[in-house]
Order: C-alpha cells, then sequence, then structure tokens
C-alpha cells in the first residue's frame, strides 16, 4: 500500500516523511487560494531534505506550460494536476502526471487511460483540500487499469483502515488529517507516525 503526505510547507516535514519511509511527498504550487501554497524557491528546499526514495510530487491546478517546465527544472519526480489538464501538458512534459479526479466525477477517465504520461489518479473529494470525505462506495467501482490509484479526501489515521477496506486502493494520500490544526497547514509529526502505522497495520 503506497502513502503519500501531501502539502509539506517545511523541510523539517521531510524528514517526517523519511523516517516513516513513505512513497510519496506532496507540495502545493501556483496556487495562492490554498494555505499550504509555497514558492518553488522553498520547493527546492524541502526537496534537498527528502530522501531519494520518497518521491516528490508537485501538486498543482490547471498548470500553465510555464510553470510545468519550472516543476520539471525543480526536480520534482511527479506533477499531480487538478482542474485543466491542457494538450500542450500533456504533449510537451516529460513528467509522470497524477491526474487528480473529484468523486463522483470521472468522465475524464477515458481520455487519460490512453496517455503514456498518465502514471496514475488521485480519487479525490468535490473539495480538494478541505479535509472533507466523500462517499467511499462512488471510488469501488473506478476501473483498475494497472495505473496507481491513490484515494484522498478527508483521510485521517481514524478513518484510514476503513477507507482502505471499503475501496481496496493502491495507496491513500492524506494532508489536512495530518496537520496540527484547521488553520495551520504545519504537519504534525505525532499524526503522521500514526497515520502510517495505521495504513500498514491494515496491509
Amino acid at each position: 500500500m503506497k502513502i503519500k503526505i501531501c502539502g509539506l510547507t517545511r523541510p523539517e516535514e521531510a524528514d517526517y516523511a523519511n523516517r516513516n519511509r513513505v512513497d510519496f511527498a506532496g507540495m502545493v504550487l501556483f496556487f495562492q487560494k490554498s494555505k499550504r501554497n509555497i514558492s518553488i524557491d522553498q520547493a527546492k528546499t524541502i526537496l534537498a531534505a527528502l530522501n531519494p526514495s520518497v518521491k516528490s510530487v508537485a501538486v498543482v491546478v490547471s498548470p500553465t506550460p510555464d510553470q510545468a517546465m519550472q516543476i520539471e527544472q525543480a526536480g520534482f519526480d511527479y506533477i499531480q494536476i487538478h482542474g485543466e489538464l491542457s494538450h500542450e501538458i500533456l504533449e510537451k512534459g516529460s513528467l509522470p502526471i497524477l491526474r487528480a479526479l473529484n468523486s463522483p466525477s470521472m468522465t475524464e477517465f477515458e481520455s487519460c487511460e490512453k496517455s503514456p504520461r498518465i502514471a496514475g489518479y488521485v480519487i479525490d473529494a468535490a473539495e480538494p483540500g478541505s479535509g472533507k470525505p466523500f462517499d467511499w462506495n462512488t471510488a469501488k467501482s473506478f476501473p483498475r487499469n494497472g495505473k496507481l490509484f491513490l484515494l484522498a479526501g478527508g483521510l485521517t489515521p481514524d478513518n484510514v483502515a476503513d477507507a482502505i477496506r471499503a475501496v481496496q486502493p493502491d495507496g491513500v494520500d492524506v494532508s489536512s488529517g495530518v496537520e496540527l490544526t484547521k488553520e495551520l497547514p504545519d504537519k504534525d509529526a505525532v499524526k503522521i507516525d500514526l497515520f502510517v502505522k495505521r495504513v500498514r497495520e491494515t496491509c
């Protein structure tokens, strides 16, 4: 079971990911509306602190070609795209894409599955980053086509085991569920430890 800790904003949070040997660490870029938004320079500092075994993911909303290029140049391993995914981004970039789809709206799946750039999907709530879970039953029928399937949306140490048992995803993605408070984006080391423990106990 893959584990992704998303919304890192500080270098010390890379240490939380490293010591738990998670698979992915995500950072929000170019999206000022998010309290987790950081600059490319801040992201580079966090990237430098990440163990190479933890794959880095740039999380963006409707990115421009210039933004996608900056992400590639910064050294990210993946780009996770919410919102619009332009043909230019899909055709010209080189980073593997994690396509975020907001459950239960999955009408884009058929076009995405044909692209070799799409490495997987992040099935999220209708309001990404809100910390609100959605009806996991809507994700049970999501087509399994060999690409990575990460379940997100309101996961916490308290509910992640139930989510895994209900949906059987390839991995889980958490952000707000391991933060210190609803107001601050800072990650809580204890909550991350517990989240990872619950995931691994379930699988």
